[in-house]
């Protein structure tokens, strides 16, 4: 049979072609030989690279302050389930497994979780605790008699983390420690030839092309294999190209790894939901996610749920479409059924049982954003950055979370109330507190803004605002180091003021109460926060003496050499104020405020330790004295309606600020066991219409009133002696009178005459009244003979009842 002339003559003409083009035909095929083996040797060295050495970009933890318990300490059972709550423990009627506990009479019994802390593990225990009268009276081992424990430390809690591009988040896990059912749910839902195929399932691929060449959509028709090339090496675009390299690259891994290895690697990078900005990846970390259990814990139906997400965690989000995931949770326990990889009977007891997933709003890489950078910056001066996104290195840090919360919930409800009593538009005002330990300089809190969550700017550590009458303090102080000079009463002169100095206008401070107060003893002038007097005072010590003892307490910027600059008229952040102040709640000692406690590696090995560093900058008398004054402050001065909130007998110290126009609200002021400052303002640097004791100091009144705080009872320095002063006429008594307060001086600077209390009259009268009443004896009577009076009831002569 002959072909048509118009098929004929292209048959020729190809034929024709070939044979004439021949020599250009096997070179341009061999060159394409050449690419794609270029192109695939390409492929097979990446894999290896990635493969052969670290998968995964580990990103550094950092944990809170872990809470060491023993017997005595004061703690309530409030407090202590607030404390393992934090840390996720649950309720449970027998508590044997790690992170439960049930409640008893007495207090508490739970078992603990084993953790790596930086000297080593610490073993989950059965433990008991016992509380009484706000304090820790029982810790002992539950199943060992006389077990009693001098210490116990809780796990910390992870406050967050550095992570890696694109905050890849991810617990490492070995396949070994892989429940069996979540293989079983994975490969029966997602690659049921995973064992036996090379990489690909080319009728997969078959069907994939003709639906995406016919125009029905684009689809997978992908392998285990083929998603963990799609994740670990490529991206989610879906064209024919792409779908080609992923064919080439899961065969190559196929070729040199074994299904093990290729399983583990995807079970810990398969993406599995979005914690606002942090990414889940891996079966380990979703399971404490969504479920707050390690894997090894979850149930049958739990880990279908885990398995289930893997099509889409975005669509099949459990918390935000529950019904959907509950579907696809049943569709993954009916393929495990076809597998024989469960029984009908698990299947229908599995399928009648809820998701379980807990609700908790999204923390991101952190729920405490401010706390988290402050670390975060510490770590720069001594670690690469590429390490501290990568290596797994756990950070362990101070911060106490239910001093956080405090400091939070104090913020944000005391700004919403002041907002709404001066009818101001909501979220108007902004803030700023920073909390610490007296004892050794430990940040225990930071809070950035009202909104604590909001990884914004961080105006605890980077708002710089004047600071007003804070700086008060450091002029009294230099004044009280010279004690032949200044002592608590030596009168000041707070009358109208014209400083000239030259390069700026004439300087005329004036008082808050516009007035003028004449002579006021020191203490009195720092209490009532008189500008005036406290100008005066420093520009006779000498500006540039004041200031240049900055640097010793703590605060590396020098302000500029102005009078104005007595009285705060320089920008500090709240974390620097707290550094100063922090100075003087130790008693003189610069302690340097610090973050972090330890750093260890992934393995737990110890890196880098940040010990206390302790530094005398100033004599412990004149900061006694000075500490004593500051208490007059929150007494008798511009604090003391912080009695609304604190009892008088805490004997809390603290300062005041008001800058000019009302623009920003300071409070800086410390307890037996911290220190803390607030800032209130308006970021647009508008009046806050604010005083420093209407706005700041309420809310750090509200915040230490939920703290229990302990009462501030400085050690009394050797030459440290206390006098008897009458506060209205400065006289001094030689004894305690009813008029009189207790004044501290450094021995030595004390008034020297002495006088009688005002009452002595009183005591002349009682001693005439008694000579009335009792007879004298006569001459040559032995008293010593008469026989001993029976004893009667004590009476008050007649003088003494009159006085009464």
């Amino acid at each position: 049979m002959k072909l048509p002339a118009f098929p004929r003559n292209a048959v020729l003409f190809l034929f024709n072609f070939l044979k004439s083009h021949a020599r250009a035909i096997r070179l341009t095929v061999l060159l394409l030989a050449l690419g794609l083996s270029g192109y695939v040797f390409y492929l097979d060295v990446t894999i290896r690279e990635a493969f052969e050495g670290r998968k995964f970009a580990l990103p550094a933890r950092v944990y809170g302050r872990a809470l060491e318990v023993y017997p005595g300490l004061k703690l309530t059972p409030e407090q202590f389930l607030e404390e393992i709550k934090t840390v996720g423990y649950h309720e449970n009627p027998e508590p044997n497994e790690p992170a439960t506990y049930r409640h008893t009479l007495e207090g508490f019994e739970f078992t603990s979780r084993d953790f790596v802390f930086g000297d080593g593990l610490q073993k989950a225990q059965p433990l008991r605790i016992g509380f009484a009268e706000g304090r820790v009276t029982l810790l002992q081992e539950r199943d060992k008699e006389d077990a009693d424990l001098a210490l116990l430390r809780l796990e910390p809690p992870l406050i967050g983390g550095i992570y890696p591009g694109h905050n890849e988040d991810r617990a490492l896990l070995r396949l070994d420690q892989v429940p069996k059912p979540l293989i079983d749910a994975l490969v029966s839902i997602e690659d049921r030839k995973f064992y036996t195929h090379w990489g690909i399932d080319p009728r997969g691929i078959a069907r994939a092309l003709y639906k995406t060449l016919s125009g029905q959509r684009i689809e997978g028709g992908s392998t285990l294999t083929q998603q963990l090339v799609k994740n670990f090496f490529l991206t989610s675009e879906r064209t024919l190209t792409r779908k080609g390299t992923e064919v080439l690259m899961a065969m190559l891994l196929e070729m040199h790894y074994g299904k093990d290895e290729i399983l583990e690697t995807y079970l810990n990078e398969i993406f599995l939901g979005q914690d606002a900005t942090r990414a889940i990846h891996g079966f380990g970390l979703a399971s404490h996610f969504y479920f707050d259990r390690p894997l090894e814990r979850l149930e049958l139906q739990e880990l279908a749920t885990l398995v289930g997400m893997v099509k889409g965690p975005t669509v099949y989000d459990p918390r935000k479409k529950p019904e959907l995931v509950l579907q696809r949770r049943n569709i993954v326990l009916q393929e495990m059924v076809k597998l024989n990889a469960i029984t009908q009977a698990q299947f229908v007891e599995a399928r009648q049982k809820p998701l379980g997933v807990i609700h908790r709003p999204p923390s991101g890489t952190s729920p405490y954003p401010a706390f988290l950078q402050l670390v975060h910056r510490q770590l720069q001066r001594d670690y690469r950055e590429e390490d501290l996104r990568s290596e797994g290195l756990r950070i362990f840090t101070t911060l106490d979370p239910r001093v956080q919360r405090h400091a939070e919930l104090a913020l944000a409800g005391r700004l919403k109330q002041i907002e709404k009593a001066r009818r101001m538009d909501a979220n108007t005002l902004e803030g700023a507190v920073v909390v610490s330990s007296t004892q050794n300089g430990e940040l225990l809190a930071l809070v950035g803004g009202r909104e604590a969550r909001y990884a914004g700017f961080n105006r605890a550590v980077d708002a710089m605002r004047p600071i007003g009458s804070l700086a008060k303090p450091i002029v009294y102080l230099s004044a009280l180091e010279n004690p032949d000079s200044y002592t608590l009463l030596t009168p000041l002169d707070d009358s109208p003021l014209v400083w000239k100095q030259p390069g700026t206008t004439d300087w005329k401070p004036q008082n808050y109460d516009k007035k003028f107060h004449d002579q006021v003893p020191l203490r009195t002038a720092l209490a009532h926060s008189y500008n005036v007097s406290t100008a005066r005072l420093g520009i006779e010590l000498g500006i540039d003496n004041v200031l240049d003892k900055l640097p010793l307490y703590g605060i590396e910027r020098r302000p500029p050499s102005f009078a104005s600059s007595l009285l705060g008229a320089f920008e500090l952040s709240p974390v620097e104020v707290a550094q100063l102040y922090q100075t003087f709640a130790d008693g003189g000692f610069r302690t340097p405020l610090r973050a972090i406690r330890e750093v260890v590696d992934v393995e737990g090995k110890p890196l880098q330790r940040y010990p206390l560093n302790v530094e005398p900058v100033a004599a412990a008398a004149p900061v006694y004295l000075l500490t004593h004054a500051l208490q007059g402050v929150v007494r008798e001065g511009t604090a003391q309606g912080l009695v609304n909130w604190l009892p008088a007998e805490l004997n809390a110290a603290g300062k005041t600020g008001t800058t000019d126009d009302l623009r920003d609200s300071w409070f800086a002021g410390y307890t037996g066991d911290r220190v803390a400052v607030v800032w209130v303002g308006r970021d647009d640097n508008l009046p806050s219409g604010l005083t420093g004791s209407s706005g700041a100091m309420t809310v750090w009144g509200e915040m230490m009133k939920n703290l229990d705080p302990e009462p501030l009872q400085p050690a009394v320095p050797e030459d440290i002696e206390l006098a008897h002063i009458d506060p209205v006429s400065g006289l001094r008594y030689d004894r305690e009178c009813a008029a009189t307060v207790a004044i501290p001086f450094v021995r030595g600077s004390e008034p020297d005459v002495t006088e009688s209390c005002p009452g002595a009259l009183t005591d002349i009268l009682t001693t005439f009244g008694d000579m009335i009443a009792r007879p004298e004896e006569k001459p040559g009577e032995k008293t010593e003979d008469k026989p001993e009076p029976k004893p009667e009831p004590e009476k008050k002569n007649w003088i003494q009842r009159l006085l009464d």
